[in-house]
């Protein structure tokens, strides 16, 4: 069972996923200003204007039992890079999803992506006995999506015109991924345990 009111800490010899907390907010706040990493986001989140209230609506959402937000700490930077969290918890179907995740520049392309959704699919299967993660991402976004099939996702499907296309003009449909607890222990863990 997932327990929102639970310190979930995550980490491995790379990186460390703690409780998203009001204290990030000062050492999570210089890769806020990098306004690529909004690109694909909704709400509130478009960089240093709204970061504050990025951070305080994942805090609260967590108190909401809605969603669960980590920062994540790089071990071999010693830095801070980025948030991801769980959300859409149904314990009654044993599913869960995960998404909101992103990084600063500097630690894109570096491993650090495949160390955490290794951490955090592992609990997801092997803690709370999960049957699914579900993840999802914007049509026009081809690098989440690359990013998410090179961690085991399948793709699932689409949702049409969830979105408002990039370019205003017209919608974008979301695409639909997610690996499922036999994928994760037949194959798919020993394969991203190999990619860390």
């Amino acid at each position: 069972m997932f327990d929102f009111n639970e310190n979930y800490v995550l980490e491995n010899n790379r990186v460390r996923l703690e409780p998203l907390e009001e204290h990030h907010y000062q050492t999570l706040t210089i890769w806020a200003k990098e306004k690529e990493i909004w690109t694909y986001f909704l709400g509130r989140s478009n960089g240093a204007h709204d970061f504050k209230h990025y951070i305080s609506d994942a805090i609260d959402f967590r108190k909401l039992k809605k969603e669960y937000p980590f920062a994540i700490y790089d071990k071999k930077k010693s830095k801070y890079a980025g948030c991801t969290r769980f959300f859409d918890y149904q314990s009654d179907l044993r599913i869960i999803r995960l998404g909101y995740t992103w990084y600063g520049q500097e630690f894109r392309g570096t491993g650090l992506n495949k160390n955490c959704k290794y951490l955090m699919f592992q609990f997801a299967f092997e803690k709370l006995n999960l049957e699914r993660v579900g993840l999802g991402a914007h049509i026009e976004n081809k690098v989440s999506i690359a990013a998410m099939k090179s961690v085991g996702c399948k793709e699932e499907g689409r949702i049409r015109n969830a979105f408002p296309s990039i370019n205003s003009i017209g919608r974008s449909d979301a695409v639909l991924l997610g690996i499922l607890k036999d994928e994760w222990f037949s194959t798919e863990k020993e394969i991203l345990k190999n990619k860390l």
